[in-house]
């Protein structure tokens, strides 16, 4: 059997920015007016390095490869860490930067402390559930979906 694991690490694609709609149709514009180079330079500074890393990390913007549809056009460099995507027919545009994942890196994990949580805790009514006849889960009344 092959082991696939080459090295410690592998190459992955975070989320840069996503602009959509009004947002993108000026960058849409300068696509056809000065080129695909020209809107990467762009977005380029909107690339804040390990803020946006983690950013993406933590919400889940994190791809294996770039993501793509039937519509969309893909501009890859392979000297650059970047890569732009972008679709005319559903206006939207985003940029998407290589990352090197280490594949023996722990997770990153964010737990609320006692200290923060306990406050919205006991904004809560203790009374809420007491009387089974207005509880969630023991309903008189039909739901229609």
């Amino acid at each position: 059997m092959i082991d696939e694991r080459m090295d410690a690490s592998t190459s992955r694609w975070i989320s840069v920015v996503f602009l959509q709609d009004e947002d993108a149709s000026e960058l849409l514009a300068m696509i056809d007016r000065d080129g695909e180079a020209a809107a990467i330079e762009y977005l380029q500074q909107r690339d804040f390095g390990d803020e946006t890393t983690d950013a993406a990390l933590v919400n889940g913007y994190v791809y294996d490869r770039i993501p793509v549809g039937s519509a969309d056009r893909t501009i890859e460099d392979p000297d650059s860490p970047y890569a732009l995507t972008y679709s005319e027919q559903y206006g939207y545009v985003s940029l998407l930067r290589r990352y090197e994942a280490s594949l023996d890196a722990e997770p990153v994990v964010h737990e609320a402390s006692v200290e923060t949580s306990a406050p919205f805790r006991d904004a809560i009514p203790q009374h809420w559930d007491v009387d089974p006849a207005l509880s969630a889960h023991r309903t008189r009344h039909a739901i229609a979906l």
